[in-house]
């Protein structure tokens, strides 16, 4: 089936489709899925309305068509699930921040799938953000620059001067989320293994550009996550129980809107292994070793950042 044949529906201009007349499943059929899978490239992040039939064990089934599903690497999964991460409002589910999932991992994520469980009345949105696109954009002479740079991002940095939480979530976040602290160099500009496209590795894991002093790195992210988030190359998708998202996460960002107040909104996610990214020349990401006394002093929150789980979409 090619995407001629997909009942699909672009959502924004630059980034977004909705799939219409599909129920996804395991048993997808090989045809179905490869246009799915390519219209996935395309349009870097899908919508699937009436997905209600979906539990716990479907949702995982049907991602592992994608590859092998992955835990995430603290948090811990969904009691009965193998890989299945259940993002709560009501524990610290939040993070309204730009971000790509997990990329404090040497090889994060290619793609998340994520399920709407309980929604908000109103409020509790999501926004994609297309990172090819805003690579594109790029002036030359940034995007030269952007070519040559690297990047530290950690699970374990100071989550309390970009979000407003409580010290549930701090608690939370000293426990689970930095359990294990992570690090890993990756360049700012990656190569996509599928498309060839370059696409901006950025978010709010990452710590510092390497090579350059606090106030410059500061600067630089700034400028160049400002043409991620620039508001044409972003899609907006108002949640209803039963919708699911799929991203490549190796081309967007996302941030999930923290507007809903007191409201409940659950998600499930499922995130499917990836590769270790590759610069524009060829060099690989690495992990960094961590050493065994941070993270004994961070997990007992002495020396942690002040934060709260971060993993919310």
């Amino acid at each position: 089936m090619s995407e001629a044949l997909l009942d699909l529906h672009p959502v924004a201009g630059r980034i977004g489709a909705e799939i219409r007349e599909v129920r996804l499943s395991g048993d997808l059929g090989k045809e179905t899925f490869s246009a799915i899978r390519q219209a996935l490239l395309k349009y870097k992040v899908l919508f699937f309305r009436g997905q209600q039939h979906l539990d716990d064990a479907g949702q995982e089934a049907f991602a592992k068509l994608w590859g092998n599903p992955v835990a995430h690497p603290t948090v811990p999964v969904r009691d009965g699930t193998g890989y299945l991460l259940e993002l709560d409002s009501a524990h610290g589910g939040r993070a309204n921040s730009w971000h790509t999932d997990v990329t404090f991992d040497v090889a994060y994520p290619q793609s998340s799938i994520l399920r709407a469980v309980e929604i908000p009345a109103y409020g509790g949105d999501t926004v994609w953000a297309n990172t090819a696109q805003a690579y594109l954009d790029l002036p030359p002479a940034l995007r030269q620059l952007a070519d040559n740079l690297w990047a530290l991002h950690t699970n374990d940095y100071d989550y309390a001067s970009r979000f407003n939480t409580n010290e549930a979530g701090l608690k939370r976040y000293r426990e689970v989320f930095t359990s294990t602290i992570y690090e890993a160099e990756h360049p700012v500009v990656r190569v996509h293994p599928e498309t060839g496209e370059r696409t901006l590795v950025l978010g709010h894991f990452v710590k510092k550009l390497l090579g350059y002093p606090t106030a410059d790195s500061e600067h630089l992210l700034k400028l160049l996550d400002s043409y991620v988030t620039r508001l044409e190359n972003t899609v907006r998708w108002r949640w209803s129980p039963g919708d699911v998202a799929i991203w490549d996460n190796r081309a967007t960002q996302h941030y999930a809107i923290n507007d809903y107040g007191d409201q409940r909104r659950v998600v499930r996610r499922v995130t499917i292994a990836g590769d270790v990214p590759v610069s524009v020349d060829g060099r690989r990401s690495v992990a960094r070793e961590v050493p065994e006394k941070t993270r004994a002093a961070d997990a007992t929150g002495k020396d942690a950042a002040t934060t709260t789980t971060a993993v919310a979409s």
